[in-house]
């Protein structure tokens, strides 16, 4: 990072390029010619394909944010993306948003990032997804550049790791409900917060509601959303496991 720093100081809007598809048209711009670019709504930049015999596993997952689908290029890339659809603060996602072209010193290079997200006050957010025990130098590298051309226009640069297991799996659970018609019906979803309103354990509180069979859907959808809260770091969520209804957390001890 600092080498880069040195290499381009104030110079990054012009040092760093953006490639991108936006209405099947591919642009490449200076990075301070194009950053307010609404990047949460272009196209991703490369296919997502899987291939028999190679490492990563491409799919697309249905984001409840985006009511869309969104593509991903491994199970780890999924994963965070299920968690970036349940996040509040999170507006809109794209995956694969734009190649990053910069020239590090020896050589040109580029790299596209896993995703670009929207957050709720407007802000912008890079994310790349990658294991601490896949990362090598190149990477790393790339990464750096990656992180000095966002702090370059004010947008925020993360990379994540693997999650939690006990939270990935319980999330991974929730999101089977995470489209709106698990939600229904809406009376069920009103006597759900309702009988939540002091802790009681999941079991108790959808038999208090009604057949479990229709009441259990919307339970885990207002869980999805965040309306209904639980631990889910504590251990997988069971029949007994605490569940409050948003902001009643200090009941729960």
């Amino acid at each position: 990072m600092e080498a880069l720093s040195r290499a381009y100081g104030d110079e990054a809007l012009t040092a760093f390029e953006l490639d991108f598809l936006s209405d099947g048209e591919r642009r490449r711009l200076p990075l301070g010619a194009s950053w307010q670019v609404s990047f949460e709504a272009v196209e991703p930049v490369r296919p997502f394909r899987w291939d028999k015999g190679t490492p990563g596993f491409a799919g697309w997952y249905y984001s409840a944010t985006m009511r869309d689908h969104v593509g991903y290029e491994s199970w780890l890339e999924r994963d965070r993306l299920i968690l970036l659809d349940r996040d509040p603060q999170v507006r809109a996602i794209a995956s694969q948003p734009f190649w990053l072209h910069w020239h590090d010193g020896r050589r040109q290079r580029r790299h596209a990032p896993d995703y670009f997200v929207r957050l709720a006050a407007g802000q912008a957010q890079v994310v790349d997804v990658r294991a601490e025990e896949d990362m090598d130098q190149r990477t790393r590298e790339a990464f750096a550049a990656t992180e000095r051309a966002c702090a370059a226009v004010g947008w925020q640069f993360e990379w994540v790791g693997r999650p939690d297991p006990v939270v990935m799996a319980n999330v991974r659970w929730l999101a089977r409900y995470r489209r709106a018609r698990s939600g229904r019906p809406v009376v069920v979803a009103e006597r759900l917060l309702e009988v939540f309103s002091e802790p009681k354990g999941l079991w108790e509180g959808a038999e208090l509601v009604g057949d479990r069979i229709q009441v259990l859907p919307v339970l885990f959808h207002l869980l999805w959303l965040g309306k209904l809260e639980t631990d889910l770091s504590g251990g997988l969520l069971e029949t007994g496991s605490l569940v409050w209804a948003k902001g009643r957390r200090r009941w729960a001890s």
